[in-house]
């Protein structure tokens, strides 16, 4: 039993560890042709959204805005497929639940 409270530990540090290295690494994900591009981190926070002025059109702003949405939502997935795939690397693939 000792043992496995060791290894949990242990676990748990590499876990702590792993989300501030993943805070600091990034993602982006570009739409339209890289009219939008959305850039998020580990923690799933927008860090920036870059607009290229070609694509801002008064008339049609609903174009831009699906632009947007799709550029972070693309980021959004990518950043989560990081975050689970650096995880798998400490759990061995094991899913834990509330972890990420």
């Amino acid at each position: 039993m000792q043992s496995l409270m060791r290894q949990v530990q242990k676990m748990q540090k590499k876990i702590a560890a792993l989300q501030e290295e993943l805070a600091q690494r990034t993602v982006e994900a570009s739409v339209g042709g890289g009219m939008v591009t959305a850039v998020v981190n580990g923690r799933q926070e927008l860090v920036s959204i870059k607009i290229d002025p070609e694509v801002v059109n008064p008339e049609d702003i609903d174009m831009l805005q699906d632009l947007i949405v799709a550029a972070v939502n693309e980021a959004l997935r990518r950043s989560q497929e990081m975050v689970q795939e650096e995880m798998a690397k400490i759990t061995g693939g094991l899913k834990i639940p509330g972890l990420f």
